[in-house]
């Protein structure tokens, strides 16, 4: 059985899908080879990866008010009358 330190990128790349499609962690560990604990150990990190990713500043709707505490209205389309 492989050990999380032997696996290539790949494998943990097939870890990470099987995982997300919904197949059980013994089919991953048996399609990928490996033992269950590291199909587990694996997918933690990568999901713990992807959600302190998730969360970078500056990210999803921009802030309307801003680091000095002042309105922002450059987005905001002002007509000449």
């Amino acid at each position: 059985m492989g050990k999380c330190k032997d696996l290539s990128e790949f494998d943990k790349r097939q870890i990470v899908m099987a995982r997300q499609l919904g197949q059980s962690i013994s089919k991953t560990a048996a399609l990928v080879g490996c033992s269950r604990s590291a199909v587990v150990s694996i997918y933690q990190k990568w999901y713990k990866e992807r959600t302190v990713v998730n969360r970078q500043q500056g990210h999803g709707r921009p802030r309307l008010i801003d680091a000095r505490g002042e309105r922002r209205l450059a987005h905001v389309v002002r007509s000449n009358r």
